[in-house]
This record gives C-alpha cells, structure tokens and sequence, in this order.
C-alpha cells in the first residue's frame, strides 16, 4: 500500500528546552484510518502540528502526499485537512459563508454541491444560514469539520473530534470516517476515547514522551499483547490460593469468593482444563465462570505503564 505521510527523524525542542518529540519516524498508509494514541503531553498535538506545517520542526523530514512540507508547503498543505482541538470560528459568519470561504482559502474553485453534500453529511444542512455564535459546541464542532472537508483533502487530521460533544454528534463523526474512508480519504485520528480507536481503526500508534511506542495494526495488536482472563466464583471464600495451585497465575479477590485466571489468548492449551481438574482436586467448589479479553484500553495501559518504567530506568543509569 502507497505512502501518504513519511515522516523521518522527527525532533522538536521549545525555546524552554523541553523536547516533545525524538527520533521519530513513521508511515500512514493511503486509505487507512491511523489512531495515534497517547497521554496528555505525549507530543500528540506536537506532532499533527508539525505535519500539518503549523508548528516548524527542530530536525527531520515530513512529506505528505510526496510533498515537502517546509519546501512545498502549499502543495504538501492542500492535501490535508485539519480539524484541531480548538473551537476557532467566526462568529459573526454563516456557516455557508464560513465553510465556502475555507475552500477558497485553498485556491479551489466554487462548487455549492459540494459545500451542501458536507452540510448534509454532518447534519448542518438546516443551520446552513444561522451565524456561528448561535450554534450550540456540538454544531460549532460540526462546522469545523465541515471546513476541513471544504477544500477536498486526500488527507484529513481529527485531534480529538469528539471530545466534549454528545453521543449523537460522536456516532454521526463515527459514520462519516467511514464514508470518508471508502472514498480514499487518509484519516488520521487522536482520541481519548479508546472506543473510537477500537471501532474505528485499522492501525494503532502509542506514543509516549515524543517516542513511538509501537505502531501495528490493531488486530495484531490485539492479538500479541491481549490477554484472556477467567474468573471463577466460588461457592465458599478462601483465605489464599492452596500451596498446590501457587505455580498458576492466578489472584484472589479480596472477599475470597473469586479466582482469577489469566492466559495467552493465542495459546491453543489455554490451561482451563487443567485448572478446573485442580480447583476439584483441592475440594474447590465453583458455582460459575466466565472469561474476559483484555480490550485495546487494557493494552494501551499497559504499554504506557511499560514506558514510563522505561524512561525512570534510563533516567537513572544516565544519573
């Protein structure tokens, strides 16, 4: 699959010597939906805003849509459709005025079908002659996908599209990604909701303290670092797992009354068998089971937790 977005040795350091992003390198796949994930100050933002040609970086290379972004900005920049955090609108506009002003705003030509089938699709049709400052946040975000979407872009950044906004406007988001997408849009999406990453997308990318924990496609993902758990509700409360069953990865719920069992989801012996044969031999008695898979949130826990480790332990072997 083609390469939209190349980024190479990617650093940037503020005046304040902090450094947001180090070393980094990635590749998004034309006509995928790419979920970057990550904590709040991870470098998130620094990063859209780096390829979106906003924010200048210390060293290393961007291309989108073969362009350079710092060398062909303009060409590299009309590729792309940006929808930032921040609600930054006209207020005394119309909201037709506002998304049709966008698209000039990129040298492309007047096409009011296309500004109405945008409106349409976000459900702004009805608001269309309203002013910006009489839209509720919900319509206010809205526009401002409407405005990224005015000028055609093969490549469109969503930084947080959801965040604070009703569950309406989150499913509406939800099904035009995917209308994008079958129409060969390149959508790049950050989100705290782990959900929408899991619904949504076909690769993951964790970072965390302006490095790329690992990028992979989310089944795969799910795949290697998911975990199967079975929980065992037991008939009378232990006071701790039997000598006989301590070399199990088992825990015991604070109450006594449940036993959990955690094993390799891709592991054909799962272990149960056995387990349960052992549960008996002890005189254990369950009354049921059930089993839970980690979810992408457990996952992307996890490899924060890993990475913040990671960092304590070179910080102190440089010390």
């Amino acid at each position: 699959m083609d390469t939209v977005i190349s980024v190479r040795n990617l650093n940037k350091t503020y005046d304040s010597g902090f450094q947001a992003l180090k070393q980094l390198d990635l590749d998004i796949r034309k006509g995928e939906i790419f979920a970057l994930l990550g904590p709040n100050g991870a470098g998130k933002t620094t990063l859209i805003s780096i390829i979106c040609g906003i924010v200048r970086p210390t060293a290393g290379t961007v291309l989108a849509g073969g362009f350079d972004i710092q060398q062909q900005y303009r060409a590299a920049r009309s590729k792309i459709g940006l929808v930032p955090q921040e609600l930054t609108t006209d207020a005394f506009e119309t909201v037709w005025a506002t998304v049709t002003f966008s698209r000039g705003l990129f040298g492309k030509p007047r096409n009011p079908a296309h500004i109405e089938r945008i409106l349409k699709d976000l459900s702004l049709w009805d608001k269309r002659n309203d002013k910006i400052m009489a839209l509720s946040g919900g319509m206010k975000r809205r526009v401002m996908i409407a405005k990224a979407l005015s000028h055609e872009p093969e490549i469109l950044f969503l930084d947080e599209p959801t965040a604070g906004v009703d569950v309406e406007l989150r499913r509406d988001m939800w099904q035009l990604v995917e209308q994008l997408r079958e129409r060969g849009v390149t959508i790049i999406l950050t989100t705290h909701y782990i959900q929408e990453a899991e619904e949504l997308a076909d690769r993951i990318g964790v970072i965390n303290h302006g490095k790329l924990v690992l990028v992979d496609e989310k089944n795969a993902l799910m795949q290697k670092l998911g975990k199967r758990e079975l929980h065992v509700q037991l008939a009378t409360p232990l006071t701790r797992i039997p000598d006989a069953l301590s070399a199990l990865p088992l825990t015991l719920s604070e109450d006594g009354l449940e036993i959990t069992f955690t094993f390799d989801a891709r592991d054909e012996q799962s272990g149960i068998a056995p387990l349960l044969r052992q549960l008996e031999d002890n005189g254990i008695e369950f009354r049921d089971l059930r089993t839970r898979e980690s979810s992408l949130e457990d996952i992307f826990v996890h490899l924060v937790h890993e990475s913040r480790n990671a960092e304590t332990t070179a910080g102190r072997e440089s010390a």
